[in-house]
């Protein structure tokens, strides 16, 4: 049985959606079965894996409002184990339209049922914001792994993310759990970073992953190719960070099969 995790940070600029993007090429290159769900209306996620949004092709948004199988929606990618369930501009509305529907929470995780045994990891890019969007996907995941940029304002907002996981574990999901932190746009010369990285540390102890995504100007560059950094230089760092979180993901995964 595949492994739902939402990507969230209801902060932007966090490198939420770089995340999404190079964690499920990372594990498709490592032969997992990924499938990358973009619910952001922005289709970040969707543009970063070189799969433009198009107003003919159905998205994400025909799963949730029309309810149409998300079988029918995934593409492929460049990598082999990699799928996606792309984005477009009508996800949007989805957020209103949404609001009068009946069991509005659940219809990602509806959605989603019938393909998710046909993935090791179904990873989905959450919108930055709290809305019914990323509430659809914290009702659908088992856990979620949270970007954390690390700059003065890192943990500004984080209380009311935990938070919000706390009434979703209570109210729609009481399986839901924190899969990790991951520290993104570090650079380890400064004081403020190393300052930024014990406050998290100490506040989600081993939550926190051990491994750091440094500033990268390869990682940034890669968007604007449609690839994702491993594909696009697979010496840099970025990518090198990339392939050793999922490594590091992955043997979350085994040690929750050990303990069980």
């Amino acid at each position: 049985m595949g492994r739902t995790i939402a990507i969230a940070n209801q902060k932007g600029g966090v490198g939420k959606t770089t995340t999404a993007v190079n964690l499920a090429a990372s594990l498709a290159a490592a032969e997992r079965r990924v499938l990358a769900v973009d619910a952001d209306p922005q289709g970040n996620l969707t543009s970063g894996l070189g799969r433009k949004t198009r107003e003919s092709r159905p998205s994400l948004y025909e799963a949730l409002i029309e309810q149409r199988p998300v079988a029918e929606l995934v593409v492929g990618t460049d990598l082999e184990h990699l799928k996606l369930v792309p984005s477009d501009r009508n996800l949007t509305g989805a957020e209103v339209e949404l609001v009068s529907a009946l069991a509005r929470e659940y219809r990602l995780r509806e959605a989603l049922a019938p393909v998710v045994g046909q993935y090791d990891y179904v990873l989905v890019d959450c919108p930055p914001s709290l809305g019914l969007l990323t509430l659809n996907a914290l009702a659908a995941a088992n856990t979620v792994l949270i970007p954390l940029q690390c700059e003065y304002y890192a943990l500004e907002g984080i209380s009311e993310l935990v938070a919000t996981l706390q009434r979703v574990k209570r109210a729609l999901n009481p399986e839901l759990e924190i899969e990790g932190v991951v520290l993104t746009m570090v650079d380890e010369r400064t004081n403020l970073t190393q300052q930024v990285i014990a406050e998290v540390r100490g506040h989600f102890k081993d939550k926190v992953f051990s491994t750091q995504v440094p500033r990268s100007v390869r990682l940034a560059e890669a968007p604007s190719f449609g690839q994702p950094v491993i594909l696009y230089d697979i010496r840099s760092k970025g990518a090198e960070a990339y392939l050793e979180l999922a490594r590091e993901l992955m043997s979350h995964g085994q040690l929750a099969l050990f303990v069980k």
